[in-house]
Formats: C-alpha cells, sequence, structure tokens
C-alpha cells in the first residue's frame, strides 16, 4: 500500500495587524538605538551628561548669588525638579518632529507608516529620559542632604503630562518641518528663550504681574510646578492645570496626525 506523502502547510500565516505594527516599531526602535547611541564613544552617557552638567552649571552659578534655592536648601536638587522636565520634553518633541525626516527610505515600505516611525522615537526617547531621571534624582539624593520627600502621585503625573506635550507638539512639528523645511529655523529661534519663561531657574510665584498671567499659558510652567510640588511638602503649585496641558497636547497632536494623514504622500515626494 502506497504511503501519502505529507505535503507541508505553506499557507501564509495571517498575524493581526497590531503584531506587524509591534514589529515594525521595534525594528525601528533598534535602528534607533544604534545610530544615535551605538556610534558615538560613550553612548548613552551622553544623554545623562547633558542633564548632570546642566544642573551642575547652574548650582554653580546661582550658589554664588544666593544663600539659598528659592525651594528648599539644596541647589542641584531644585535645578533639577526644573531641568530634568524640559530636557525630557525638548528631546521627546524634537526627536519625533524628526520622525519622517529620519525615516524617510525606511516610509517607502507600505508596512511601515509615519506612526510607526512617531512611536518608535517617542517609546525609546521617553524611557531614556525616565532613566535619566531615576539616575539623576537617585544621585543628588545620596550625595546631597536635599529635606525632600518624594510622592509619587504628582511626579507621575508631571511626568505623564511632559509625555503628552513632547507627543503633541513634536507630532504637529513633525508635520511642519516635514513639509515646510524653514519651519524648523524658525522653531529654533522662537524656542530659545523657552528655557528662560519654563520655571526652571525661579517659580511661577517670583515671576511679578501682568507677566505672571501670561507665563501661566505656558503648559512647560504646569509641568515644573507639579514636579517641585512631589518634592518641596511646603509647595503648593495651585496654579498647576493638568487638564490645560493634556488639552493642547491632544490638539497638537490631533491636528498634527491628521495633516501628516493627509499630506504625508506630499512629503515623501518632497
Amino acid at each position: 500500500m502506497a504511503v501519502k506523502p505529507i505535503t507541508p502547510n505553506l499557507r501564509p500565516v495571517n498575524r493581526p495587524q497590531y503584531f506587524m505594527a509591534a514589529r515594525t516599531i521595534s525594528a525601528l526602535i533598534l535602528r534607533e538605538m544604534t545610530t544615535s547611541y551605538g556610534r558615538s564613544p560613550g553612548g548613552y552617557l551622553w544623554a545623562l551628561a547633558e542633564p548632570v552638567l546642566g544642573v551642575a552649571l547652574l548650582s554653580a552659578i546661582f550658589s554664588i548669588g544666593f544663600r539659598n534655592p528659592m525651594l528648599g536648601t539644596n541647589f542641584a536638587m531644585f535645578y533639577a525638579t526644573g531641568l530634568l522636565p524640559f530636557l525630557m520634553f525638548n528631546d521627546l518633541s524634537t526627536k519625533i518632529a524628526q520622525a519622517i525626516n529620519y525615516s524617510k527610505q525606511l516610509l517607502a515600505y507600505p508596512r511601515v507608516t509615519f506612526i510607526d516611525a512617531i512611536a518608535g522615537r517617542f517609546i525609546l526617547n521617553f524611557l531614556t529620559q525616565m532613566l535619566v531621571c531615576v539616575i539623576v534624582f537617585s544621585g543628588i539624593t545620596l550625595i546631597f542632604e536635599t529635606r525632600t520627600t518624594l510622592e509619587w502621585k504628582p511626579i507621575m503625573s508631571a511626568l505623564s503630562m511632559t509625555a503628552c506635550f513632547g507627543l503633541g507638539l513634536g507630532t504637529f512639528n513633525c508635520f511642519l518641518m516635514s513639509m515646510f523645511p524653514i519651519w524648523q529655523r524658525m522653531y529654533s529661534i522662537l524656542t530659545r528663550p523657552l528655557l528662560l519663561i519654563s520655571g526652571v531657574i525661579f517659580t511661577f510665584e517670583a515671576v511679578p504681574q501682568p507677566y505672571q498671567d501670561w507665563l501661566w499659558y505656558n503648559p512647560l510652567v504646569h509641568i515644573t510646578g507639579t514636579v517641585r510640588a512631589g518634592l518641596y511638602n511646603g509647595y503648593h503649585a495651585t496654579y498647576a492645570n493638568p487638564i490645560y496641558v493634556y488639552a493642547v497636547s491632544i490638539l497638537l497632536c490631533f491636528f498634527g496626525l491628521v495633516f501628516l494623514r493627509r499630506y504625508h504622500r506630499d512629503i515623501m515626494e518632497l
């Protein structure tokens, strides 16, 4: 009796769409890690060096002219609570804004979308900045007597606001910078004083009127105030409004995605 040969099942496996998207994003993250941190000596150490040197420089400068910082007794902790959220936002928004230009060749493949490129850059850089925050805050706490107490709820709220605002502005700028390359230079010029008007080196209450009312519309002021409220018991950032930050972030992200979906083919031809 002849034995019927067994033929292998060569039918393609239909994988869920989210599984394919996850694989694409993972590949983009690995590519980003290699190109951003794997080619330069030190790699991830450079991501840690920027905030450490920034906090040290601000602490050294202002400790000369002032006896105590505006909050607490430690200059390094005070400026870290303002500088680290600012650097996280700046890194996220800058990297996401260049997502399409950075991955333009890969976007020619049908399986890779501009959302994958944005998601890959967001996930990697957010996790990197989270690691930097943990290391810097832990290092300051171990080295100095900061007299601060950690409250997770406001700190996690501030980090969430930072991530959303960085993603929203970065997505909107991703369309503008990809569609209109001159916007990159204009944005760089317009945001140069951002460090000075984001509550990094001073508290919101220290700003006189009417500038205080104007400053309230900067979402970064709400973020730095919330971080400090989570570390300094006597500080209550009553002016901070997370709903405002999330609303601005969602609107920027929504319009950015709408415009990218509408004009991404035109962008690819530029």
